[in-house]
């Protein structure tokens, strides 16, 4: 009974990849190619074949490991080229470039769109209509680029999109360098089109932008890209959004940061004041004593999770308001202000200006 394994120098645990391997080796070096006028070569590659046929196939092996060689393919006569055992062990890696087949149908590129959008478009989500310049199967000549009889075929590769040649004792495939892989080539051009069997159009498309995008969120429409190659499937287009800084709101994430002005009363003895919002406005509650720079958040009212019902939050902000002008009235309040402060032996009127602004932005305050 011949011993497969032994002939391919494996063991009866080899995997399939380990067969593979050691078949592709043995067969390089016994092909009668490789060898001419070598009967003991020329056998010695009937058996590796003979083997590896059998062993590589799982149903195969698994009647062989059990009954032996019996039923095995015979390989008497076999004088297969080396072109033909290149193309059995390397075809899974190269696949239709090797065989030199070439369909010509290619996909569509892909195609991107910066799209602009404010800080509210992004927090309640858009619709926008853009318009996208693109290539197009020509409609005059059906995307054949060709005027009347349709492309011919290449003389070089007889359509084949690929060349062969011979490299030493290995067969080399090759893309045709006349008709670029495509097997045929266009002799009289469409005047539409130039040849190409495509032209540049532009396409009104409406873009649903969701809530809660960001800017560099990318926002994929299949197919609306640049149109396939001989029937090929078109490309993608990406939209791309940036999101315009807004002049009272800064994001971080999911949260909005704002600031709110309190005057010197409102914040020492409380108040409730109206706030911005990015859908509104809201009602806040500033307890007495609020120090400036103090940070009060508003639980939901932020951006959106995109998807999600999920918000993020509302960060305010306190900035304490110094008036810039006082009546008399003011004047003497403030005044009083400062002496019960304990500022009644600053007479000075710049020390005292500098004390009560201290007061009004919380500077010397424990």
């Amino acid at each position: 009974m011949k011993d497969y394994y032994r002939i391919l120098g494996t063991d009866s645990n080899a995997t399939q990849d380990d067969l593979k391997k050691a078949y592709r080796r043995l067969a390089l070096k016994c092909h009668p190619d490789r060898n001419p006028d070598d009967k003991e070569a020329e056998e010695r590659f009937k058996e590796i074949n003979e083997a590896y046929t059998c062993l590589c196939d799982p149903q195969k092996r698994m009647n062989y490991d059990r009954f032996g060689a019996a039923g095995a393919p015979s390989f008497e006569g076999f004088t297969g080229g080396f072109g033909d055992i290149f193309e059995n062990i390397f075809g899974d890696f190269f696949g239709d470039a090797f065989s030199g087949r070439a369909s010509g149908r290619a996909r569509g590129s892909d195609l991107r769109f910066d799209l602009n959008i404010t800080l509210e478009e992004a927090a309640s989500g858009t619709e926008k209509s853009i318009n996208i310049p693109r290539w197009q199967g020509c409609v005059k000549c059906g995307g054949s680029g060709s005027k009347d009889k349709g492309p011919s075929v290449c003389p070089a590769c007889k359509g084949a999109g690929h060349v062969r040649f011979q490299q030493g004792f290995f067969s080399v495939s090759r893309t045709c360098s006349r008709c670029h892989g495509q097997g045929s080539i266009i002799t009289d051009p469409c005047e539409a089109c130039g040849g190409l069997g495509k032209v540049k159009n532009y396409r009104d498309i409406t873009v649903k932008v969701p809530a809660g995008v960001d800017t560099d969120t990318r926002l994929k429409i299949a197919g609306e890209g640049e149109s396939g190659v001989r029937g090929g499937p078109a490309g993608d287009l990406y939209i791309v959004t940036g999101v315009e800084e807004h002049p009272f709101f800064k994001r971080e994430g999911m949260n909005l940061y704002c600031k709110a002005p309190l005057s010197f009363p409102q914040a020492a003895l409380g108040a409730e004041i109206e706030v911005r919002t990015i859908d509104g406005s809201h009602k806040l509650r500033i307890p007495p004593g609020t120090q400036p720079g103090e940070g009060f958040r508003l639980k939901g009212m932020g951006m959106p999770r995109p998807g999600s019902r999920h918000k993020g939050d509302q960060i305010v902000i306190v900035n304490i308001a110094v008036p810039k002008h006082l009546n008399q009235r003011q004047r003497e309040l403030l005044e009083e202000l400062a002496k019960t402060a304990g500022m009644q032996g600053d007479t000075d009127s710049k020390g005292l200006k500098k004390k009560l602004k201290d007061i009004f932005t919380g500077a010397g305050t424990q």
